[in-house]
């Protein structure tokens, strides 16, 4: 059984019945699992936060707490599920909302061969009336919202009309929430590292979908890699989600969070590893391997001096000693000393410079 938690926003206690959605983080296969979205939310209190994809069969058959666990302060937090029959993803709602997610969400957006094989992800473009039953059968059995993130369209279903269409039947279900993907899906063909990149942006679909629709809530993903992009985008839709951009750059979130809400979780990057380092301490403790932490931290640090370095020292240690509690304060000394190197010094590692 999963424990049940209080919704917070902001991360301090303060009670809401619904989160801001100007600012979210993308759900990421690999990527945002507890402890990712843990780091995330210290940099960015105010951001909805959304777990990794979980199919209904995962749901009902697996291991809940493995799955579904998560730390009170990850909240607001929503639940991405997989699955396209109404009845599985009503009960794995249900499920989610005696767990305590603030929101449920279909994932009508992944491309990849498994999902598909599964009937559910972005092949379900090519089914609205299906998910369209899915969406209301989910409703029913919850209070929380239930959300939707799909692509602009499949294949050679892709038109604005195709678009439009797709979410206007939808939102029949009462679904009034919908965070897109601004790119269309190859279901074969390319791959889901290519289905993020190949496809064209089409962000006027969206902005027209928005214009059109004012009374639906619309977020869009995809491609956003700078704070000035995301503000610009929030002048005319409800929320931006950041994927790749807030995993590899992370410290855009606390640049967010400062430029949308007025406030910050960390006021640096140094206080971001004394916090992460408590955190690890607290987990090794309980028997996780301080790589499943570090990982998510790589990019703390990217686009300054000293960079490199901690990446290269964390990289290289993580696997080491999975208990070494002490390995985020080790790699931050390590790449401060090599900052502190006098000017017009160089350090030399394997015959590359810094």
């Amino acid at each position: 059984m999963c424990s049940r938690f209080r919704f917070r926003i902001a991360g301090m206690g303060e009670t809401s019945q619904f989160p801001d959605r100007r600012l979210s983080v993308a759900p990421m296969m690999d990527w945002t699992d507890r402890h990712c979205r843990y780091f995330h939310r210290l940099l960015a209190p105010s951001a909805l936060l959304y777990t990794e994809m979980v199919t209904t069969g995962a749901v009902l058959h697996g291991d809940r707490e493995r799955l579904l666990g998560y730390s009170d302060e990850e909240h607001p937090l929503a639940l991405q599920l997989g699955g396209s029959d109404p009845a599985d993803l009503a009960e794995c709602a249900r499920i989610g909302q005696q767990c305590g997610y603030d929101e449920v969400n279909l994932n009508v957006g992944c491309p990849s061969d498994r999902v598909q094989r599964g009937r559910f992800g972005a092949c379900l473009m090519l089914e609205p009336e299906l998910v369209t039953e899915c969406v209301r059968a989910m409703r029913e059995a919850v209070d929380i919202p239930v959300t939707v993130k799909t692509r602009l369209g499949v294949d050679d279903c892709y038109s604005y009309g195709y678009f439009s269409d797709f979410v206007g039947k939808v939102a029949e279900s009462g679904c009034d929430i919908f965070i897109v993907h601004a790119r269309k899906a190859w279901l074969s063909g390319l791959s889901p590292k290519q289905n993020r990149d190949i496809p064209e942006l089409r962000y006027e679909w969206v902005l027209r979908l928005k214009q059109e629709h004012p009374e639906l809530t619309i977020a869009i993903n995809g491609g956003i890699t700078t704070v000035n992009e995301a503000i610009a985008l929030l002048d005319e839709l409800d929320g931006v989600m950041l994927g790749r951009a807030a995993y590899h750059t992370p410290w855009i979130l606390a640049e967010l969070q400062s430029e949308l809400f007025g406030t910050a979780g960390v006021e640096s990057r140094d206080e971001a590893v004394e916090m992460m380092s408590r955190y690890v301490a607290r987990q090794t403790a309980e028997g996780v391997p301080v790589k499943n932490i570090s990982r998510h931290l790589l990019g703390l640090f990217q686009g300054l001096p000293g960079a490199k370095r901690w990446r290269r020292y964390i990289s290289e240690h993580a696997h080491l000693d999975a208990a070494n509690s002490c390995l985020l304060a080790q790699a931050h000394e390590h790449m401060k000393r090599g900052i502190a190197v006098p000017a017009g010094s160089a350090i030399v590692h394997g015959g590359s410079i810094e």
